[in-house]
């Protein structure tokens, strides 16, 4: 159940992160989830070193941090998979 749950947050903040960010990201849906993934486990290490990863309730802070970290992810990613299509691309057109 954990790789599920784990599946559903990166889907909800890779959605999120990209809705967020200006312009279109041509990433594909199962690297949004990758990256909303990453971004989390980003997001929970921060509040580890942050201290507040655990709290009494909902941890708002600990899930900003979440979103933040998918934010972060989904751009980079975004650049680094526009820059492998690109050179992809024009390997294939000479």
């Amino acid at each position: 159940m954990g790789w599920l749950w784990a599946i559903i947050v990166g889907l909800v903040l890779g959605v999120i992160a990209r809705g967020i960010l200006p312009g279109k990201q041509n990433i594909p849906l199962w690297l949004t989830v990758v990256f909303g993934i990453l971004g989390s486990i980003l997001g929970n290490a921060v509040a580890g070193w942050l201290g507040v990863s655990h709290t009494k309730g909902i941890d708002w802070t600990r899930h900003v941090l979440q979103l933040i970290g998918a934010i972060v992810i989904v751009a980079v990613g975004d650049m680094l998979w526009q820059a492998i299509r690109g050179r992809r691309g024009d390997r294939q057109r000479t």
